[in-house]
């Protein structure tokens, strides 16, 4: 029997493939790689012309023309949106006279959550992914390629093709299969479980709490989401990532896996906080209010979501990017997984002198945050 022949190529986005192919080579666990996520912040602009975030995911087809393996993938001209940071590399490369940029991302824009890179359920393939994103670096003088928050189960394969690894931490929620948040405040010392109680208190006094998902919610609540979510934008990042189009898109093609918090006062929107829902995973996502109330941030970001995983059975709880507040609110250091290929062999020396000295600190940071979490001692 003769073997199976197969083709890669760039495309020049995730909307032109097919919906139905392209999800099938994952196993839906993961919102963000789906055809629907990915395809939305193409067709709302918040990705293409004017950027940084040219959409350029690498397929494998076979002979039949199936899809048969994919990497979402980006062309950028700058390193916003990431989460993962590089500005020192672009720097240092760039005294040196080098070029980093454009560089080849292999990631979900805008989305600091762990998942699938290499999608395919045929992992004999996965390879060959990697050495496409590689001849592609060469090909288009790209200078380096960043698969950033790698799913644990695909890190292997980026490096045994030599690729440089990069850890990080994030602070992640897991459901020891509470019944209900009581039941997790109990497993907590008594001075982090009052403290808890407190702030759940006060953040709730005098507002009103609606956890939307699916057809609950409206074009209205997009419409105060979009105020809360600028705000935020403007401040964090100088301006928001996703245009207002992507939310409409994001609710028309996958309200089902959307969870929206939202915060009233009289009826009138003041906070929201925008979550996915993954297959046992809840990930937040973005967040902003337009009153300034003691501790609503954690309730709608931090507290809600522990209710909402609980109450769906998920199992963990993924709340973003940075924030060592997170860890007094019930949710633990958790490692990170990024990978680099770097095409120039002096360049790759020095930045993998870089990574050997900063796991060394990432190691230590751990390990002091392990031993600060609120949980009851061998409780």
């Amino acid at each position: 029997m003769s073997e199976v022949q197969y083709t890669a190529h760039v495309q020049p986005g995730v909307s032109g493939l097919s919906a139905r192919e392209w999800d099938a080579l994952t196993n839906g666990a993961n919102p963000f790689v789906s055809h629907a996520f990915l395809s939305a912040l193409e067709d709302s602009q918040s990705v293409g012309e004017g950027t940084g975030w040219t959409p350029a995911p690498i397929t494998i087809h076979d002979e039949a023309g199936h899809l048969a393996a994919a990497l979402p993938a980006y062309v950028k001209t700058h390193s916003q949106g990431e989460y993962v940071f590089d500005h020192s590399w672009a720097d240092a490369w760039q005294r040196a006279g080098g070029d980093y940029y454009p560089k080849l991302q292999i990631a979900v824009p805008f989305t600091p959550a762990t998942g699938p890179r290499l999608l395919t359920q045929r992992p004999e393939l996965m390879p060959a992914l990697i050495r496409t994103a590689e001849q592609m670096c060469r090909d288009a003088e790209l200078s380096s390629a960043h698969a950033t928050f790698i799913e644990p189960d695909q890190v292997a394969a980026f490096e045994a093709a030599g690729w440089l690894i990069r850890h990080d931490i994030q602070f992640h929620w897991a459901n020891a299969g509470y019944a209900g948040f009581d039941d997790f405040l109990g497993a907590l010392s008594s001075d982090k479980r009052k403290n808890l109680r407190k702030e759940r208190r006060a953040a709730q006094d005098g507002v009103t709490i609606h956890a939307l998902t699916g057809d609950a919610i409206r074009p209205e609540h997009w419409d105060a989401f979009w105020r809360f979510y600028q705000d935020t934008g403007s401040r964090k990042w100088g301006h928001p990532y996703l245009t207002r189009a992507a939310f409409d898109l994001l609710g028309e093609r996958m309200a089902d896996k959307i969870l929206l918090v939202m915060a009233f006062v009289e009826d009138h929107p003041v906070a929201g906080a925008l979550n996915f829902i993954g297959r046992d995973c809840l990930y937040g996502r973005y967040w902003g209010a337009i009153v300034d109330k003691p501790f609503l941030h954690f309730e709608l970001c931090y507290y809600q979501a522990i209710d909402a995983a609980i109450a769906l059975g998920l199992r963990r709880v993924e709340a973003g990017a940075q924030g060592g507040h997170k860890l007094a609110r019930g949710y633990a250091p958790v490692r990170t997984t990024s990978a680099h290929f770097i095409a120039h062999a002096g360049f790759r020396r020095a930045v993998e002198d870089f990574l050997r000295r900063e796991r060394e600190g990432i190691a230590a940071d751990q390990n002091f945050l392990e031993t600060r979490t609120p949980f009851r001692r061998g409780g």
